[in-house]
């Protein structure tokens, strides 16, 4: 077994890897890219893992610049890493295999979100020293009928399934919620105008540098960054430029049978930048914008307090958070000097799957 950067000639035994995930359920997001840069952010590098002309499994490094109080500093993203041991336990040694190859090459990794820490990769990063930590998870109902519903994720028991139900038919599901998220609504301090705007331009490079500084760890966005996150050729991103020197960037999700959100249209504040006192009101804008545009529950990831914060003022609702941020030994030493982190589901994947 042999790691190895991805080339053309791979593409066919990366689709045929792909093609026994396939056979054996993996969830359909789990994947390899086949076409090599086409498929990843600018910067990104695939790396296979190949034995006798068969790929067994693969990751993506991304380094990218992050801030420390100002200081810019290289950390990589170690993205989607897969094993044929999903497949066959045969082939256990192989994600340990891969994370010391990344290792070796960038010591200073993260991994974002991992579907909570009872799944294989989080449980395997921890046994190898990486630290972990959930990302707050925060959620705020738009139209209560609908989401009592359609929420799949609190109707697994039968009887609360029923109970909901009857809370919805009978309106009282309505009164509750509403009278719940108005009652913890505070409107922000500072209003502010906003606008959807097609691209990212000079603009954004302002906001980056008034608020770079006042983050003690923040990935670098600046607009030629948030141009690669979020291009306008992607009409998936609904991008909020505020008044007061700030912005969003938000989704719109028409939900299929999701595992989480079954069918419910789901809004969600994706990435956000501005000083950390004009929070309120970014996350305000971007809740009001989504609802006007007719979601059923509005959601959000935020790491930093003053951005959590934000969204308890709103009247969010937090909830249980399977989003994880696994920092490498390296990664630890840079953070245990910086608490305020503003980590949120922007980083590492730009175009999220939500």
């Amino acid at each position: 077994m042999e790691i190895r950067p991805f080339s053309a000639g791979w593409r066919t035994a990366v689709r045929e890897f792909n093609g026994r995930l396939d056979a054996a359920g993996v969830a359909p997001g789990l994947r390899l890219p086949e076409d090599g840069q086409a498929e990843m952010l600018p910067g990104s590098q695939l790396y296979l893992a190949v034995e006798e002309g068969a790929v067994r499994g693969g990751y993506i490094l991304r380094p990218q610049q992050f801030s420390f109080h100002g200081t810019l500093r290289r950390v990589t993203h170690y993205r989607l890493p897969l094993s044929e041991a999903v497949v066959h336990r045969s082939y256990a040694h192989v994600g340990p295999l891969m994370l010391r190859s990344a290792l070796k090459a960038e010591p200073v990794l993260y991994a974002l979100g991992m579907g909570g820490d009872d799944k294989p990769l989080p449980r395997m990063l921890r046994a190898m020293g990486w630290s972990l930590s959930s990302i707050p998870f925060f959620f705020r109902v738009a139209h209560p009928a609908r989401f009592l519903h359609r929420i799949r994720a609190a109707r697994q028991n039968p009887w609360r399934a029923a109970i909901m139900d009857l809370a919805a038919w009978t309106g009282a599901g309505w009164l509750g919620i509403h009278a719940w998220q108005r009652s913890r609504t505070r409107r922000p301090a500072s209003a502010s105008v906003f606008q959807e705007v097609e691209e990212f331009g000079a603009w954004a490079d302002e906001v980056w540098q008034a608020s770079q500084g006042m983050y003690g760890m923040t990935a670098v966005r600046d607009a030629a960054t948030l141009r690669q996150l979020y291009p306008a050729s992607d009409p998936r991103f609904l991008r909020l430029r505020l008044s007061l020197g700030a912005w969003a960037v938000l989704l719109d999700t028409a939900m299929r049978d999701d595992s989480y959100f079954g069918d419910l249209r789901v809004g969600t504040i994706v990435d956000c930048m501005g000083k950390p006192g004009d929070a309120a009101a970014v996350i305000h804008a971007g809740r009001v914008y989504l609802e006007r545009r007719g979601v059923d529950l509005v959601i959000s990831n935020q790491g930093h307090t003053a951005w959590a914060q934000a969204l308890a003022a709103d009247g969010f609702l937090r909830g249980p958070s399977n989003f994880l941020l696994g920092a490498s030994k390296g990664l630890s030493e840079l953070m245990a000097a910086v608490p305020d982190r503003h980590i949120n589901r922007g980083d590492g994947d730009g175009p999220v799957h939500l």
